[in-house]
């Protein structure tokens, strides 16, 4: 049987599955999940060689961290053998990057995940704090917390890429192990790729969520409230509606599309059922025939050439 592929996170020595399992859906963010589903879907992701699963105290406002750590304990996974992901400062009522939360918040996470230590303990969306903070008193408290023992790793998350460079040029060397980017490795925006080098010379490891641009490319396309321009909305159905006609899925085409990059060590997906993490699985083993979709692939980033790299914004104004 063909095995999913490990990669390295930066200098951690971390060999994390290509494909990881994001665990918001688990918080019923995109709608009901039951324990059962939650439950088969976590055993078959093991099953399967998934061995990152990330979270957030805000997802569901707590109800994914519960039930994954529900999940973990259930099945008895031997702990060496998985890498946990959770996050701290953005919560159900807002944001809060102060050592005083963030050394709360972890504990109240282990709790949750029914775990002694967090392999990874991210900065939620730290566009939407004051980097300063991020650099002068989160990062110091996190560090303190490495100490402790109750993480392994730091890492920091956010959509403007600008944000990773901001606090990285301004840290102690090796203070962050790994950044977490959302919709810049896909195929109507790969940005992220220019930021490669500079993270690579930090020893930065690189975590890739949302291959699929929070659902602008997949059939039925994105949820009410995503905040890209209608412009790019439009030019992604149409991109989605090629593939179609052709018979592919996009979504398919753009979670291999965002694997084909080994520098980026993991690709976050969402997943919630058996049948969403077999598919994600097989869209992974299967990179090895994407040259037949390579055609397609370059037909679909010539109707997405318009848009391509445009984002919207998030965050506050940073002084």
């Amino acid at each position: 049987m063909v095995k999913l592929e490990k990669r390295v996170l930066g200098r951690t020595g971390l060999n994390l599955s290509c494909v990881g399992f994001g665990a918001s859906p688990l918080g019923n963010v995109f709608g009901p999940v039951s324990r059962d589903d939650a439950l088969a879907a976590v055993r078959r992701a093991l099953d399967l060689g998934i061995n990152f699963f990330d979270t957030s105290p805000y997802y569901g406002g707590t109800v994914s961290e519960m039930v994954l750590g529900d999940c973990l304990r259930e099945l008895g996974v031997p702990r060496d053998e998985i890498i946990v992901s959770t996050k701290c400062g953005r919560y159900a009522d807002g944001f809060d990057f102060s050592a005083e939360r963030i050394t709360k918040s972890v504990d109240e996470s282990l709790q949750r995940l029914k775990l002694d230590y967090v392999d990874i303990l991210q900065c939620h969306d730290i566009e939407f704090g004051s980097l300063d903070q991020i650099v002068s008193e989160t990062i110091p408290a996190l560090q303190k917390l490495k100490e402790a023992g109750k993480i392994r790793f730091i890492g920091i998350t956010g959509l403007p890429l600008g944000i990773f460079t901001y606090v990285l040029d301004r840290v102690p060397p090796g203070s962050v192990d790994a950044v977490l980017s959302y919709c810049h490795y896909s195929i109507n925006d790969s940005t992220l790729v220019d930021l490669l080098p500079y993270l690579k010379s930090k020893g930065v490891g690189v975590i890739s969520a949302s291959p699929l641009a929070m659902g602008l490319l997949t059939e039925n396309g994105p949820p009410e409230w995503h905040p890209a321009s209608s412009e790019l909305k439009s030019a992604c159905r149409a991109a989605a509606n090629h593939c179609k006609e052709k018979g592919k899925n996009i979504s398919k085409l753009a979670l291999q599309y965002s694997l084909t990059n080994k520098e980026v060590s993991s690709i976050l997906v969402g997943m919630n059922s058996v049948k969403q993490v077999e598919e994600n699985v097989a869209a992974a083993l299967e990179l090895l025939n994407i040259g037949e979709d390579l055609d397609l692939l370059h037909e679909v980033e010539a109707i997405l050439e318009p848009v391509k790299t445009q984002t919207w914004p998030s965050g506050i104004q940073q002084s």
